[in-house]
C-alpha cells in the first residue's frame, strides 16, 4: 500500500500559517486545516473571525476538534523527512550543492527552489508566494543553483532557453529571431536529452577503454611470468650445452647467462614501464567516468552543455591493441658465443640449432592455404594442405586476392604481431619457392618474388637453393632439404628458414621492418613435364623433446 508522502504533495501537510508541518491539525467549517495553535492566535490577534484561506466568516468562534487522519499522515510525513535528513553522504552524492536563500536575511535558509524569471533562489518559506499566486505559477522552477545570471542572455536580458546546434551555443527567444533564424535551433530541454544520452554513450565507452587496459596489464604480468620460464629453460639448456666443455670455455658461459639474464631485465623494465603508463591511464578514465558519472545525474541543462566538451573529449591514451612484451630467442646469443671458441668446440657447435629450432617450433601455427588467392592452374587439397600445379587453367573469377601470372598461394590467416612458424614437405620435388608475404604485395601481372617487393622467400631451382634476397644469396647445403621450417619474429623484422630433418639453420632476412600482415606463401613451380608434379605439403609440428 503506498505511503501518505508518496501520495500527496509536500505542500499539502503545511500549515499556511506557519508554513511548517501540522501540529494538531484542526479543520474549519469551510475545509481548511491549520495548526491548533496557529489559527487560535490567528483569531485572537484579529477583530474578525474568518478563514485565512477563503476568508469565510464565522459569527460565532467555531469549535474546533483535532483531524486524527491529517494528524497521521503529517506525523507520516515528518518521518519520511526526518529519515531522508539522515541519509549517508554517499546517499546524498548525487544532490545538488547547496544553495542559500536569496531573499532571508540574518541567518539564510537553505534554498527550495530557483526561479528562472525572477533570476532568484527561494526558501521554503519564501517560496511560497510561488505557490499560490497565479502569475508566479507560471514562472519556472528548478532545483537550486547558484550564478542565476549566467543563465540570462548577455545581449538581451532574456532567458537562455534554446539551443543552436550549428553554432554549438545556448540562445534566448531574441538571439533567434535576430541571428539564428536559419539555424537548427532547439529547446535547450531537447538538446539536454541528446547530450544525456551521449554523456551515457561516452561513459559506457570510457568503461571499456579502463577494462581493455586492466585486460592488457594482465597479459603483460602473463607475458612476463612466459619469458622468465623462457629465461630459465635458455638457462638450464645453456647450462647443459657447456658441461662436456673444458675448463677454458667458463668464462664464456658465464658471459652468455649475463647476457641471457640482462635481456630478462629489459624485457621486465620495459613491462613495468607500460604497466605503470598503463595505470596512469586507468587513473585518468577512471576520473573521467566519475566525473562523467556525476554530470550524468544532473538536471542543470546549461551546465551539462557548458561541461559536455571537455568531458566527452577523449583523453590522450595510447592504442594499446598491438603492444606486448616478449623476451628475445637467446639461441643466436649461444650460437655467436660458442662460434669464437677454440675448434674443439665444434661438437658443441652441432647441438645449437637443434635447441634453436625446438624452441621456435613451439611458435607452431596451424596454416591453411586459401583458394582465393591461388593462380587459377594450381590444385589445392580438400583440407588446404596440399598444393599441386596443373596443367588446365581453370576458370576462377579473377579477384583482387587472386595471383594470375606468378603460381602463387597465400595462407589463410595473416599475422600482425609476435612470432609464428610452420613447415613444409618439399621431398621429392625439383622445383619450389616458400616463404611470407605482406598483405599488400603486388598480385598481378609478372612479378618479383623479392625482399624489396614484400616477398620473404626461399627458392630451389636448377638444382640450387637461394635465399630472394637484394641481391640473392645462393646457399650451400650438405644435404637436400625434405622439409622447410619458416620462422618469423615479427617485432624483430627476422625472417628465417630451418631444415628440419638436418635440425639446422639456412638463412635468416634481418633487419626487416612489417608495418602490416604477413602471410604464408607457397608456390610448388611448373610441373616441368612431371618431373616435379609432387606436391608441397605443408606438415604438422612434431615438438621433439
Amino acid at each position: 500500500m503506498a505511503t501518505s508522502s508518496s501520495l500527496l504533495s509536500e505542500e499539502q501537510f503545511l500549515c499556511s500559517i506557519c508554513l511548517d508541518v501540522y501540529t494538531e491539525p484542526v479543520t474549519t467549517p469551510c475545509g481548511h486545516n491549520f495548526c491548533k495553535a496557529c489559527i487560535r492566535q490567528y483569531w485572537d490577534s484579529n477583530d474578525l473571525c474568518q478563514c485565512p484561506m477563503c476568508k469565510e466568516k464565522f459569527y460565532r468562534r467555531p469549535k474546533l476538534c483535532i483531524n486524527t487522519f491529517i494528524s497521521e499522515m503529517a506525523a507520516q510525513f515528518r518521518k519520511s523527512v526526518q529519515a531522508k535528513a539522515t541519509r549517508s553522504p554517499d546517499q546524498r552524492q548525487a544532490k545538488a550543492q547547496e544553495v542559500l536563500c536569496d531573499i532571508c536575511t540574518g541567518m539564510k535558509l537553505k534554498a527550495l527552489k530557483s526561479c528562472l524569471m525572477c533570476q532568484t533562489s527561494y526558501c521554503e518559506t519564501h517560496l511560497e508566494p510561488h505557490q499560490r499566486v497565479a502569475a508566479l505559477k507560471r514562472h519556472k522552477l528548478i532545483i537550486p543553483v547558484e550564478n542565476l545570471e549566467d543563465r540570462m542572455c548577455k545581449n538581451h536580458d532574456r532567458l537562455l532557453e534554446l539551443f543552436c546546434r550549428t553554432e554549438q551555443m545556448c540562445l534566448c527567444v531574441l538571439c533567434f529571431k535576430t541571428d539564428h533564424t536559419t539555424h537548427d535551433t532547439v529547446p535547450l530541454e531537447e538538446e539536454y536529452g541528446e547530450k544525456m544520452a551521449q554523456l551515457g554513450k561516452t561513459e559506457a565507452e570510457v568503461q571499456q577503454k579502463i577494462q581493455e587496459r586492466l585486460q592488457k596489464v594482465q597479459e603483460i604480468k602473463q607475458s612476463v611470468d612466459l619469458s622468465k620460464r623462457d629465461t630459465e629453460r635458455e638457462i638450464s639448456d645453456s647450462i647443459q650445452v657447456f658441461t662436456d666443455l673444458v675448463r677454458s670455455i667458463e668464462r664464456s658461459q658465464a658471459e652468455l647467462i649475463e647476457v641471457i639474464e640482462e635481456k630478462q631485465k629489459i624485457a621486465e623494465r620495459q613491462a613495468e614501464g607500460l604497466i605503470k603508463e598503463l595505470e596512469q591511464e586507468i587513473t585518468e578514465l577512471k576520473r573521467r567516468s566519475t566525473e562523467l558519472e556525476q554530470l550524468s545525474h544532473t538536471e542543470d541543462h546549461l551546465h551539462l552543455l557548458q561541461s559536455f566538451p571537455s568531458l566527452c573529449t577523449p583523453p590522450p591514451i595510447r592504442d594499446w591493441s598491438e603492444i606486448s612484451v616478449h623476451s628475445d630467442l637467446c639461441v643466436g646469443t649461444v650460437r655467436r658465443a660458442v662460434s669464437q671458441l677454440e675448434e674443439t668446440l665444434n661438437k658443441e657447435m652441432e647441438k645449437l640449432p637443434e635447441v634453436k629450432l625446438k624452441r621456435i617450433q613451439q611458435f607452431a601455427v596451424d596454416v591453411t592455404l586459401d583458394p582465393d588467392t591461388a593462380h587459377p592452374k594450381l590444385i589445392l587439397s580438400e583440407d588446404g594442405k596440399h598444393l599441386w600445379h596443373g596443367d588446365t587453367r581453370k576458370n576462377l573469377p579473377d579477384n583482387t586476392k587472386r595471383f594470375d601470372i606468378s603460381n602463387c598461394v597465400l595462407g589463410k590467416e595473416g599475422f600482425s604481431l609476435g612470432r609464428f612458424y610452420y613447415e613444409v614437405m618439399v621431398k621429392g620435388k625439383t622445383k619450389w619457392i616458400l616463404g611470407v608475404a605482406r598483405e599488400s604485395v603486388n598480385r598481378k601481372g609478372q612479378i618479383t618474388l623479392s625482399s624489396e617487393d614484400g616477398y620473404w622467400t626461399l627458392w630451389l631451382r636448377n638444382g640450387e637453393y637461394e635465399a630472394h634476397a637484394e641481391p640473392s644469396v645462393l646457399l650451400h647445403l650438405r644435404e637436400k632439404l625434405q622439409k622447410v621450417g619458416v620462422f618469423v619474429d615479427y617485432e624483430e623484422g627476422q625472417v628465417s628458414f630451418y631444415d628440419v630433418e638436418a635440425r639446422s639453420h639456412i638463412y635468416s632476412f634481418t633487419g626487416c621492418t612489417f608495418t602490416e600482415k604477413l602471410y604464408p606463401l607457397l608456390n610448388p613451380c611448373l610441373n616441368d613435364g612431371g618431373k616435379n608434379s609432387t606436391p608441397l605439403i605443408i606438415s604438422p609440428v612434431n615438438h621433439t623433446d
